[in-house]
């Protein structure tokens, strides 16, 4: 419990208090959840495994971001985890979950850190994570600290640089600075004066916001062309956020999955041709 001083007690409280959930009890709320949009199910699924989302943000505790922000986003990942648990998998809903709160309260540490908001790869985002478990277990099995020696070792056997490793160890010492510091002590002038603003001007702004819904209009005018078959196979395939396979469009049109594959290469030319013909070429590059 005193690893949460300084988090909401009364939040803390409230989750402790909420009863765990049979595996039936579960995969039946999930059920009313993902086919009926249940939200008293979705809100007890949520509450029930609230205590499991405030204790892996405690492990994220060394990162310096608040862990009453870390639970808002272990919470967005725990309704993704219900949005995309298979019932017909033989497994308990916390275990699936505590994938999905842990990918997205990291993803909000890396986007939130000043010192890593640089475009991390793959690989740098795994070594940001686990690069000091990884010297400690070195350290203590070498019982000597961690060298340049172990750090190449560690950098052939991760598929990194040595650099990479160097660097990352630099920023994980580092430490924010205000934007409101002063430069030097008899100075008035503040680091976020000499910061550059890259975001789009309002004329550019503008212009973007114009040219994106004459861009929609083009591409709803091209698709109402479209015979009903071809506008639903585009809508399923390329326009619908879960993409539906040639295999399943074909069952439901009752034709191949190949003639499906046909008519969507078919209506895609379609479309193509129908937006190169309104389109300046000057304005908007089609490929």
């Amino acid at each position: 419990m005193d690893n949460f001083v300084d988090y909401d007690k009364n939040f803390l409280n409230f989750s402790m208090r909420q009863s765990l959930l049979s595996k039936e009890d579960e995969f039946q709320y999930i059920r009313n959840w993902q086919l009926h949009k249940d939200h008293k199910s979705l809100n007890k699924l949520v509450s029930s495994h609230l205590r499991l989302v405030i204790s892996i943000a405690n492990k994220f505790k060394n990162y310096r971001i608040p862990i009453n922000e870390l639970v808002q986003e272990g919470n967005i990942g725990l309704m993704q985890a219900v949005e995309k648990f298979d019932l017909n998998k033989d497994v308990r809903f916390s275990t699936y979950s505590s994938w999905w709160i842990k990918a997205a309260m990291q993803s909000f540490i890396l986007k939130n850190w000043s010192i890593v908001r640089i475009g991390t790869t793959a690989a740098q985002k795994s070594l940001f994570f686990k690069l000091k478990s990884i010297m400690t277990k070195i350290e203590k099995e070498n019982n000597s600290t961690f060298n340049d020696y172990h750090q190449q070792k560690l950098a052939n056997e991760l598929g990194v640089k040595f650099k990479e490793i160097e660097d990352m160890k630099g920023r994980l010492a580092g430490s924010d600075q205000s934007l409101n510091a002063t430069l030097s002590e008899n100075s008035e002038l503040e680091t976020q004066d000499l910061l550059i603003d890259q975001r789009p001007s309002p004329e550019q702004n503008a212009i973007y916001t114009t040219d994106t819904k004459t861009i929609s209009n083009l591409i709803n005018e091209a698709l109402n062309k479209l015979p009903e078959r071809e506008k639903k196979i585009i809508g399923a395939r390329q326009l619908s956020e879960n993409t539906v396979t040639l295999q399943e469009l074909g069952k439901d049109l009752g034709i191949s999955k190949e003639r499906v594959r046909q008519l969507e290469n078919r209506a895609l030319n379609k479309l193509k041709l129908s937006l190169q013909s309104k389109v300046n070429k000057s304005d908007y590059l089609l490929t």
